[in-house]
């Protein structure tokens, strides 16, 4: 433990300082494990301790663990290509020059101001994005992280499944690695708050993201809510087997190497952020969602971090 005491020391004075309400943790270091709940799951309008076992709105931390692999699942079975023109797959966008690799990699530079975007209904928000959106010059340039490429993924998954991409992702995702608590649909009994908002009140149990709210199972963004058990799994899987042996040692292996074409060494895999190891430089993955969500996993070492 004397390695990570420091990290504890910063993570428990996060809740002592009143940083964050509460928080749950987990490091793991191969079989070792080190794990805590403290704080509160809510503040207002009353005082609600924080319970081991309680979900938490991932927010876009859903990008990497239910979108990332059943694209990856997709390309696997040879229905989807890296290289792939966006357009292929939804016509209504029109401009043919971004890829599958570019919306993963967050360079398609994608971009667009849509007015009163969290008031409008699900199809017109969806029709929006999709004849509303131009690409700027940053394309394979820049990485610029933006949730249109993970909506524009999400719909991409539902053409080729024939299903809501949050249904596809329960089925391939969800239920074949055991994460029994992860849902989209969650008890709001047993789910922490995330805010009080004027138009919507506490906010409990349904998803935080306004984008995710609206398109609901349409939503490949943000949505799923889970608990640190669930995430430890997928951690462990993702790193150890190949998440549950449902991908291939190829599309794992494309997870902890730059995937963008921007030239010169760039900090973005399939879905995930690079980081590095500051001994020897090999890489670490890691994504943080809105919510305060943030996961890191080492595969060469099977060492993994998630806060949530």
């Amino acid at each position: 433990m004397e390695q990570y005491q420091e990290t504890i020391n910063q993570l428990n004075a996060m809740v002592d300082e009143g940083i964050v309400p509460g928080m749950t943790y987990m490091i793991f270091d191969g079989k070792q494990e080190w794990t805590a709940t403290r704080g509160w799951a809510q503040l207002e309008p009353t005082r609600e301790k924080l319970r081991p076992g309680m979900l938490f709105d991932l927010a876009s931390l859903t990008k990497v663990i239910g979108t990332v692999p059943v694209i990856a699942m997709l390309i696997q079975e040879g229905k989807l290509h890296l290289d792939d023109p966006v357009q292929k797959y939804l016509p209504e966008f029109s401009d043919d020059r971004p890829t599958i690799r570019n919306l993963l990699t967050h360079t398609s530079g994608i971009c667009g101001y849509i007015p009163h975007r969290n008031e409008l209904p699900a199809d017109q928000l969806k029709s929006a994005f999709l004849t509303q959106q131009t690409v700027d010059s940053t394309l394979n340039r820049q990485i610029r992280y933006a949730d249109v490429n993970y909506l524009y993924l999400g719909w991409i998954i539902e053409r080729l499944c024939k299903q809501p991409v949050q249904e596809v992702i329960s089925q391939r995702v969800l239920k074949p690695l055991g994460m029994t608590d992860a849902t989209f649909h969650p008890d709001p009994a047993t789910a922490v708050p995330t805010e009080i908002q004027a138009g919507r009140g506490l906010i409990r149990g349904q998803v935080h993201d306004p984008k995710g709210y609206i398109l609901g199972e349409h939503c490949g963004c943000a949505g799923l809510f889970a608990s640190l058990h669930d995430l430890v799994i997928f951690g462990r899987q993702l790193i150890e087997n190949n998440l549950g042996g449902l991908l291939s040692d190829e599309l794992v292996d494309a997870m902890f190497k730059d995937q963008t074409l921007i030239p010169g060494p760039h900090s973005r895999s399939l879905g995930w952020k690079l980081l590095h190891d500051r001994h020897d430089g090999h890489p670490l993955i890691s994504h943080t969602g809105f919510t305060g969500t943030w996961m890191i996993l080492d595969r060469q070492n099977d060492q993994g971090f998630i806060l949530l």
